[in-house]
């Protein structure tokens, strides 16, 4: 079941849905997903990029990176070119996530977002000079 992705208002929210859960853990427990979410830490990158950086072939990057961004742990953007060939770009949506368990055993997730003014630093034109 896919996590559709939805937009919070608030920085950090907590994830105890046992369907939202599992699909997080499922796309957590994903080696080439845990790559991408490190590679896409500090600056935004294209599936081409994350294929190359992370070496993962790029049908698989493109899968992992609709997953990571349905669960909402990663966010495309537009990266504009001059030669006008844009691209998407990928930047991970969350700082933290937290796994808790209650009493009953059920667990749940608490998630803390990235900034906005973080999450868009990077806005200048690619390509050419």
């Amino acid at each position: 079941m896919a996590v559709r992705h939805r937009e919070y208002s608030d920085e950090s929210r907590t994830v105890s849905d046992v369907a939202e859960v599992e699909s997080l853990f499922d796309v957590l427990d994903d080696a080439d997903c845990r790559a991408i979410l490190r590679a896409t830490s500090e600056e935004a990158l294209s599936a081409g990029e994350l294929s190359e950086q992370c070496d993962i072939p790029l049908s698989t990057t493109y899968r992992k990176v609709e997953s990571l961004t349905e669960a909402g742990l990663l966010e495309e953007s537009l990266r504009l070119c001059r030669s006008g060939k844009h691209t998407s770009e990928y930047r991970r949506r969350v700082d933290d996530i937290v796994v808790s368990m209650d009493a009953a055993g059920e667990f749940s997730l608490s998630i803390t977002r990235r900034e906005r003014a973080e999450r868009s630093a990077r806005s200048s034109v690619a390509g050419g000079r």
